[in-house]
């Protein structure tokens, strides 16, 4: 499926009173970000990006519970909050959302404001389709569900390009890269929810 087909299944959902989420999952660098900040342009003014990074928990927080080097795990998240706020953006006219910031690595609170006029949300995020607990409670909010997958050796590589942008040295990337990131990957698809549509 290409994204015009994509922006077209999304134009084609039916009108009612609740705002539809578009969901996005797929393992770190499949470009879940780059596609849903693509399809949210094209949607225009009525339509809003939301990605589920904002509810990495804090490394203030990873670092005591011996998990800062496992960041972007499931265990890592505020799941039940993303959850809660998922439920609320669906049915809530408006809803304050965190975002992420990535030169900062951490979350940050109330960037994001979900309001009557944004009748699509389109969520983004690694755990999205995931049919674990208590990740599965999101598959029936989803208007539509997504899941954008790469071959391994690109996703390798789009990570050590990330990793060594934000100041990592190639070293130090390469093991962030195979003793985290591709962890996740392989938990990503294990996890996934076969009804979602693999682009």
């Amino acid at each position: 499926m290409r994204i015009d087909e994509l922006e077209a299944r999304v134009l084609a959902l039916p009108e009612r009173d609740m705002r539809h989420l578009v969901a996005i999952s797929g393992p770190p660098a499949a470009g879940k970000s780059t596609l849903a900040a693509e399809l949210v342009a094209r949607l225009g003014p009525g339509a809003i990006l939301v990605p589920m990074d904002g509810f990495h928990l804090d490394n203030a927080v990873l670092a005591p519970r011996g998990l800062l080097d496992r960041k972007g795990a499931p265990e890592t998240f505020d799941a039940l909050g993303f959850v809660h706020a998922m439920q609320r953006l669906a049915t809530e006219t408006e809803v304050v959302l965190p975002d992420f910031d990535r030169a900062q690595d951490r979350a940050i609170a109330g960037r994001i404001v979900v309001g009557p006029a944004h009748r699509i949300a389109v969520v983004e995020g690694n755990y999205l389709s995931c049919t674990h607990a208590p990740w599965n409670r999101l598959a029936r909010l989803w208007s539509l569900s997504v899941f954008l997958d790469s071959p391994d050796a690109e996703l390798r590589a789009r990570l050590l390009a990330r990793w060594q942008a934000q100041g990592l040295d190639p070293e130090a990337a390469a093991r962030r890269a195979d003793a985290n990131d591709m962890a996740n990957v392989a938990f990503v698809r294990a996890s996934r929810d076969p009804a979602a549509i693999l682009l």
